[in-house]
């Protein structure tokens, strides 16, 4: 079992949601980038609020995760709200994306190791279609002075200048470090420090819109 899996199959074997069902505020309000029947990868969905979200804007999404219970609960949660959504049962420090395969990539909250997260960002761009979307969401460390949610390790936490170098490749049209507050079921929940991205993959030179 993968340490990712290991951590999160028993958390999301509460019966509760554990971040609630509603989608995340910062995809909210961003989720205009995506149109419908745009193919949309959620990375580290868990039990898929947020791929339950965009599947009801009408975009076709796969949630990713490395948690099957987390997954499974998102399958419930599409039924419930009628939508399409489709599950990937898959660790990022191992699978590697298709390159040119998506119109848009979200990862809210999606926390990655330092030893693999560069090669999984660059797979990210690589991933996008010329004109494709990244919504990111993360906490930075500054978030340890507030102990209201996410990772307790800073080498799983976010720092804007090493985003952008790890997302080489893409347009930032949002890159934004910030405190807001994060009320998502009962694991967010407080004032919290995050970053913010909007980044879209740029067409080639003399490439038609």
């Amino acid at each position: 079992m993968s340490d990712a899996r290991e951590f999160w199959n028993p958390r999301f074997a509460a019966a509760d949601y554990l971040y609630g069902t509603e989608p995340n505020d910062f995809l909210r309000e961003e989720a205009h980038r995506l149109k419908p029947g745009d193919r949309v990868l959620s990375l580290g969905d868990g039990e898929g609020r947020n791929g339950v979200f965009l599947a009801g804007q009408g975009c076709a999404v796969t949630a990713l995760d490395a948690a099957e219970v987390g997954l499974a609960k998102a399958e419930a949660l599409a039924r419930q709200r009628g939508v399409v959504l489709t599950t990937l049962h898959a660790d990022l420090e191992h699978y590697h994306l298709e390159p040119e395969s998506w119109d848009g990539i979200v990862a809210i909250f999606c926390h990655l190791p330092s030893a693999f997260r560069a090669r999984v960002f660059a797979d990210v761009v690589a991933a996008l279609k010329p004109g494709g979307v990244l919504l990111l969401e993360g906490y930075t460390p500054r978030q340890l002075a507030y102990g209201s949610g996410g990772p307790k390790e800073v080498d799983l936490l976010y720092e804007p200048e090493t985003l952008r170098a790890e997302l080489a490749g893409l347009e930032f049209e949002r890159l934004t470090e910030l405190t807001r507050p994060v009320l998502e079921g009962r694991l967010h929940t407080g004032m919290a420090a995050v970053l913010q991205i909007v980044a879209r993959k740029p067409f080639a030179a003399g490439a038609g819109r």
